[in-house]
């Protein structure tokens, strides 16, 4: 599994149930209410640019699972979003209203402009899919402050999204320590620009946990 180590791990596994809770809740409940179809589009586009090397680069068989896991994933929330019966009569378009095309142009144009190796485009793409990922939250973010309240399994989904970004982020940490020459302030900045999209949602998310587990959030500060 080669650099994967116990907070890592912690990381894709909150990163994998994000995933997992938010299709059992427009599958169970046979709704996508309260859903940004625009956020799932752009993991979509964030996970297929980054795993275009798929089918050369095999760092392990966890590794390649995992890509695979998230690309079927993503695709599937969106298939059913867009597709399901009775799930793409519940999606809310008028408060999913975030311009998210504004954000893919600019990262297309970091990736090109700030990436690891200039003479690749596969380095490229994964560059862009680096800093698509640290915005693709805000459409979701953005709906959520349009309408005030969070759904209790929404809530656990954006919670566990957030969750996995500060484990990352702590994993990063420790193998800068453990690791000599480790050096990727790339994925840091894109990586600490994510996190901090969440602090409003975590203060909003606690606070109403602390009540009840299962009641929905209120959001009572801009997100």
């Amino acid at each position: 599994m080669g650099y994967i180590n116990a907070i890592r791990l912690a990381g894709d596994m909150s990163h994998m149930l994000s995933f997992l809770v938010l299709l059992f809740k427009i599958h169970g409940s046979k709704s996508a209410a309260g859903i940004s179809l625009k956020t799932q589009e752009l993991y979509v586009l964030v996970f297929v640019t980054r795993y275009v090397d798929l089918f050369w680069n095999h760092l392990s068989l966890y590794n390649s699972v995992m890509k695979l896991i998230f690309i079927g994933l993503s695709i599937t929330i969106v298939y059913i979003m867009r597709r399901g019966v009775p799930q793409r009569a519940t999606y809310n378009p008028e408060l999913d209203t975030f311009p998210h095309h504004w954000l893919v142009l600019p990262c297309i144009l970091l990736g090109i402009a700030i990436n690891q190796d200039y003479s690749s485009p596969f380095e490229m793409a994964w560059a862009f899919s680096i800093y698509l990922e640290a915005v693709a939250v805000m459409p979701q973010l953005h709906m959520v402050q349009k309408h005030g309240e969070v759904e209790n399994l929404t809530s656990h989904y954006i919670f566990l999204l957030g969750l996995y970004r500060l484990l990352y982020l702590l994993n990063w940490v420790y193998r800068y320590i453990t690791e000599p020459g480790y050096w990727a302030p790339l994925v840091w900045v894109a990586g600490l620009v994510q996190a901090v999209l969440y602090l409003d949602f975590f203060y909003n998310y606690i606070k109403s946990k602390q009540k009840s587990l299962y009641m929905p959030v209120q959001i009572t500060l801009p997100v």
